[in-house]
């Protein structure tokens, strides 16, 4: 036979096949070419994503995250100075603290007397925060706060072109959004819940048309049977663990029934399991 055709003697004497070689080459690099294409892609997302490390932002700059409490309220320090139309707020955790208030004091008033209007969202708990008049008070006309059973996490948009939201549950870390889908998507929700709040002027629904049984019980009882334990309702809702079993033990009295096992089937029966 030709060795030509099909192999030349190997070191062993065997015959090496050329066309074996070939495909081995081939499959080498092949290799070699989806190892590039993977490391090209990962290169493509590391440069789509480098905006996302700490630091001072940059032109364009979609999402930035801050570290620890210092540089989240410098952020939005910066941000509300520069605020000229609006600035949006979301405020989960029930009553305010007066020492929050006393900070945000010193720089909202500054914010409304250029004439930028402020909107803030609070569960109805907030309502009996005893600091929270005084801090209106100062604020005058150029902020309106309304109500609800329960809110978003905590949120800030300013000018409908940055938004801040937390980055963990400690709240320790924080997002500074500037891409405006992203943006324009969170003024959204905002509208959306801001539409269905009640005015800080005008009382919250008090009564539910079932006898002994109030608005909050019922906003309880939809939240029990989406199957969310007492501490996560009280989150919620923005009131304590405590105060949210109160409301039970009355729900479930109301309801005629000693039996947490039997309180879903009670709720169920009587229509509270929807939205209230």
């Amino acid at each position: 036979m030709n060795s030509s055709t099909h192999g030349d003697a190997g070191p062993d004497g065997g015959v090496v096949d050329a066309a074996a070689v070939a495909l081995l080459v081939r499959g080498i690099h092949d290799g070699l070419a989806e190892t590039r294409r993977r490391a090209g892609a990962v290169a493509e997302a590391f440069e789509r994503y480098a905006s996302l490390t700490p630091g001072a932002p940059r032109p364009g700059q979609a999402v930035r995250v801050l570290d620890g409490f210092e540089a989240i309220d410098g952020a939005i320090a910066e941000a509300s100075a520069a605020c000229v139309t609006e600035m949006l707020t979301v405020q989960p955790d029930g009553i305010r603290s007066p020492s929050i208030l006393a900070h945000a004091s010193t720089r909202d008033p500054a914010l409304v007397a250029r004439g930028a209007r402020m909107r803030t969202l609070y569960t109805h708990v907030a309502r009996y925060g005893p600091a929270l008049g005084a801090y209106l008070e100062r604020l005058g006309e150029g902020a309106e706060v309304r109500t609800l059973d329960e809110v978003i996490e905590r949120m800030m948009v300013f000018d409908r072109t940055v938004a801040f939201l937390p980055a963990n549950p400690e709240r320790t870390s924080a997002l500074e959004l500037r891409q405006p889908a992203l943006v324009g998507h969170l003024v959204t929700y905002f509208e959306c819940l801001w539409n269905r709040a009640v005015p800080l002027s005008e009382p919250v629904p008090a009564a539910t048309g079932i006898a002994g049984i109030t608005h909050r019980e019922r906003v309880i009882a939809a939240l029990l049977a989406e199957g969310h334990q007492d501490a996560v309702v009280a989150q919620r809702l923005g009131i304590s663990v405590r105060t949210c079993r109160h409301h039970i033990g009355r729900l479930a009295e109301a309801l005629g029934t000693s039996s947490r096992a039997q309180l879903g089937v009670r709720i169920a029966r009587a229509g509270l399991g929807g939205p209230a």
